[in-house]
């Protein structure tokens, strides 16, 4: 039987991976391009779509340049940030930078939407979700209060990935698990909550349709395909949002199976049989990438980007040492790391470099080292911030267990995955086996393509689709590091409720 393969285009925070993999879920070519962010005040965090089409142009162009098989290639599927507000005018040109998903300036906005429908419980009823900081329906508000001009303008809004669609299709169009992210969206129904829409004064027309995550979406435009060197006319899947569509791409299809994803943000996650209720909307509950299943997630805003935080501001002796040798810098630092013991002799350090979501959601909480003496030293500040990710990371599993939902495993993905000490962390820390599967160091360009794959008839869903996904590492707890994390992990949880009024006076200072 002749090969199929699948294309899947991922928007993220950093850059755009686009990769093509074969029917047996084995990556054939892939390429990465970077992109800049822009932070004009703090707390703010914003990028120009076009930098994300030029970047998809120039990703699929080069992994085509020497693919054998372009005409066996029978989709594509799209992933990207999620939450971002790209507003359109009437004929579809960008009014504005997109705000993205870890932008933390509508907390007076989410404040107004919830006394709008009767507060957090009232929100809770129509969308199962509360309306953060990053959500998209707290960006459009503030773009009314601030940019009224541009506003006036508005007549389509979307999310990052399918602003690609857009211009790769020209269709507007989204899918369940991106809508889900919006703090516009049932989640029960699986459709725009167009009460919501009404009470916040949002025309319907706004919003796109919304589809089933593997249904065909669109068909790419004959001038796109040349322009690209694909086949005109190519079916382009719904897709999903990142932080669901990477953790399908890990096979977490059931419930039983936790996923963690170490990318700029860290995601823990599960999947559902059935639409849970979401006590405090501490936790976000939103469509899967598969009809009739749903998905609980928590994220903390800077796991990846904590790293690479580091990376930029103590790791200059790293990135020369890269420079010239060649070696990762990232794992340059995973050895000085691994250099101090386990628990960093009781220094801690905060994640919350772009305030916090899970299990705070505080747009004001900062990041910070604890504990620093004398005795500590450049390896115990490195190996503080791979252990207080992960510590950010067990946080968010904590109200997971307490949905009753119980942790069998634990699958890690994105670029985290990659430093064998993290996942060792990991183990410790959850004192349970991780592994990491096929494509887990992929993101969403690999889930995106499995579902993209199950749209266009490669695989006849997308759990089959899963079935693809091979074990490739795994770590055990080592018992000793576990009991020291345990007493630590108590300490580490302790420390968000008593530095929360600092934080609150500080952003006042500097709001």
């Amino acid at each position: 039987m002749q090969q199929q393969y699948v294309m899947g285009i991922d928007i993220g925070t950093s850059g755009c991976k686009t990769l093509i993999i074969d029917d047996q879920g084995r990556v054939a070519a892939r390429a990465i391009e970077e992109y800049p962010l822009s932070t004009p005040r703090p707390g703010w965090s914003e990028q120009d779509p076009e930098h994300w089409w030029q970047a998809v142009k120039s990703t699929v162009r080069h992994i085509l340049k020497d693919f054998e098989h372009i005409s066996d290639i029978k989709g594509i599927g799209l992933s990207g940030q999620m939450h971002g507000l790209v507003p359109l005018d009437k004929d579809g040109k960008v009014l504005r930078p997109a705000i993205l998903w870890n932008d933390q300036r509508t907390g007076k906005q989410c404040q107004a939407i919830h006394d709008t429908v009767g507060g957090i419980d009232g929100l809770l009823k129509l969308t199962n979700n509360r309306m953060l900081p990053g959500y998209t329906g707290g960006k459009i508000l503030w773009v009314r209060e601030n940019e009224p001009h541009l506003f006036e303008r508005f007549r389509v809004i979307l999310n990052p990935k399918d602003y690609i669609r857009f211009r790769l299709t020209g269709e507007y169009a989204t899918e369940v698990s991106d809508a889900s992210g919006t703090g516009l969206f049932d989640v029960r129904e699986r459709d725009w909550c167009y009460l919501l829409l009404d009470r916040l004064q949002i025309p319907r027309d706004w919003v796109p349709h919304c589809y089933e995550s593997p249904e065909v979406s669109g068909q790419l435009l004959p001038g796109v395909a040349s322009d690209l060197g694909l086949p005109a006319g190519m079916a382009v899947a719904g897709g999903g949002g990142d932080s669901v569509v990477q953790t399908t791409g890990t096979g977490l299809v059931e419930p039983g199976i936790l996923g963690t994803t170490i990318g700029t943000a860290g995601i823990v996650a599960m999947a559902l049989d059935r639409c849970y209720d979401n006590p405090d909307g501490k936790l976000q509950v939103f469509c899967n990438n598969m009809p009739n299943k749903w998905h609980t997630m928590g994220v903390t805003l800077a796991a990846g980007g904590s790293l690479r935080w580091v990376r930029d501001m103590l790791g200059g002796a790293e990135n020369e040492i890269a420079k010239w040798t060649g070696e990762d810098v990232y794992e340059l630092l995973s050895k000085q790391a691994a250099r101090a013991e386990p628990g960093s002799e009781g220094l801690f350090f905060l994640p919350s470099l772009s305030g916090e979501r899970c299990p705070h959601p505080d747009p004001h909480a900062r990041g910070g080292f604890i504990g620093l003496t004398l005795r500590h030293t450049r390896r115990h500040i490195l190996r503080s911030v791979f252990e207080g990710v992960i510590f950010s990371l067990r946080d968010v599993a904590e109200l997971i267990r307490e949905m009753g939902l119980s942790i069998a495993q634990i699958r890690t993905s994105g670029g985290g995955a990659l430093s064998d000490l993290w996942r060792q962390i990991h183990a410790d820390v959850f004192n349970s086996e991780v592994i990491t599967v096929s494509g887990s160091a992929e993101g969403g360009a690999y889930g995106a393509a499995l579902v993209a794959g199950a749209g266009v008839g490669v695989w006849g869903s997308v759990e089959e689709a899963t079935q693809v996904v091979r074990a490739e590492t795994k770590n055990e707890p080592i018992k000793e590091n576990t009991e020291i994390y345990d007493k630590l992990f108590p300490v580490y949880q302790d420390l968000y409720g008593a530095l929360k009024n600092s934080f609150d006076r500080i952003s006042e200072i500097y709001s």
